[in-house]
């Protein structure tokens, strides 16, 4: 088995090799489809306490320093800390200037399969730190992915 550490990187020599071909954005909904086995009934049947849940186990299992907020209408992740983009950054290629995007571009097109959307802040894409808020669809909410810059 590959080490995290070892598998960061080389996704984003990927990610660098992928986007200098164009084909990054297509690359991500690809990986999305394959979310689908994971998370795509959980998020239907059980809505945003089933994403909770999900993303619950994913900050134990990868070691995340992220928060998770459940409410009513909304569920808030916010990731103080992304292990995978400070992995990324800790070494001397350089992070790829999309590392970031590939969280929004497979949660986004799953979320709105599921029947919801998602605003995605990336906050900065040289710091590892993001959050997303989700909501039903009908809230009136579109999914965006922005970062502070574009306030």
């Amino acid at each position: 088995m590959i080490p995290s550490d070892h598998f960061v990187r080389f996704y984003n020599e990927v990610f660098k090799f992928l986007d200098r071909r164009g084909g990054l954005e297509p690359y991500y909904r690809e990986i999305s489809k394959h979310q689908e086995l994971h998370c795509l009934a959980l998020f239907r049947e059980k809505g945003l306490q089933g994403m909770y849940d999900y993303w619950e186990h994913i900050r134990i299992e990868e070691n995340c320093d992220l928060s998770l907020e459940l409410h009513p209408v909304r569920m808030v992740l916010t990731m103080h800390k992304c292990p995978s983009l400070s992995k990324v950054t800790d070494n001397d290629a350089g992070p790829c200037e999309k590392y970031c995007d590939h969280c929004p571009g497979w949660v986004i097109p799953l979320l709105e399969k599921a029947g919801y959307v998602c605003e995605y802040n990336l906050i900065d894409r040289r710091l590892p730190r993001c959050q997303m808020t989700i909501y039903p669809a009908e809230s009136g909410h579109k999914s965006k992915v922005f970062t502070e810059a574009d306030k």
